[in-house]
């Protein structure tokens, strides 16, 4: 049995779009994930153009360092004994910026991947954001949206993914640790997050001494430093709200 998120902005009723699903905020495991793409423009585009545009101006004039790249957005999800299943679109980033700035962030929904750094001696590394990124400051898990270079026969890669952002971003090869057999979601304000444990045989300090290093050579200067998690202390850094349930879980799992 399926729960179904349809996404037919703007006319949909979202009073029940994650029904059936465990509780927001919290992280559960999930058998597999299978997210299609589509061809076109997705609606919320569409419908949301001119608001896109005006909101991007304010957008780049804050921050000018922002790019307008393409990511993959959903339509429509389902949470089944399968997993996770989608369909989305390949949309701007300005899209993006405009529908996250909704109370209520109707017309899509945002899916993206969580590889979950552990190290030998039982500490989460993250990453902080630079100043001029769309989330400045912000502490989380090396990542980023779906983007096309992630679709391989209309569908999304979530492994490419996941190995492709650790890279860029911290140098670090996920070919290197071992990863955990089983996979994992959250969810909150219709971001959907999926996550995979990876553990290297460093400890903490010497992970984070690699991502600085790597900090040094990167082309793409994203990241202002890495952090070691060592608890699920909400207040120990400035994290994105995507983190406090992966935390919150993590040791939560590890104490028990």
């Amino acid at each position: 049995m399926k729960t179904n998120l349809n996404m037919n902005f703007p006319n949909s009723d979202f009073s029940d779009d994650f029904a059936g699903w465990p509780p927001e905020a919290t992280v559960f495991p999930i058998a597999g994930v299978d997210l299609r793409v589509l061809p076109g423009t997705h609606p919320f585009v569409l419908a949301e153009e001119a608001a896109i545009r005006e909101n991007w101006a304010k957008e780049t004039a804050a921050n000018p360092a922002l790019f307008d790249g393409r990511l993959v957005f959903q339509q429509q999800l389902s949470l089944g004994e399968d997993g996770i299943s989608g369909e989305g679109y390949v949309i701007p980033f300005s899209a993006f910026m405009w529908w996250r700035r909704q109370p209520e962030r109707q017309g899509g929904i945002h899916i993206f991947a969580y590889p979950v750094l552990e190290s030998s001696d039982g500490a989460l590394v993250a990453i902080r954001m630079g100043a001029h990124t769309a989330n400045p400051g912000q502490v989380y898990f090396a990542a980023g949206s779906l983007e096309p270079e992630d679709i391989v026969d209309n569908s999304c890669d979530i492994e490419a993914n996941m190995r492709r952002e650790v890279h860029e971003e911290t140098g670090l090869d996920l070919a290197h640790a071992v990863a955990g057999q089983g996979l994992y979601a959250s969810y909150s304000r219709r971001t959907v997050t999926l996550m995979r444990l990876f553990r290297f045989d460093m400890t903490a300090d010497e992970m984070v001494e690699r991502i600085e290093a790597h900090m040094l050579v990167a082309e793409d200067k994203e990241i202002a430093g890495a952090v070691a998690i060592r608890s699920a202390d909400h207040a120990a850094y400035p994290y994105n709200v995507a983190m406090l349930p992966v935390i919150d879980w993590y040791f939560g799992k590890a104490g028990g």
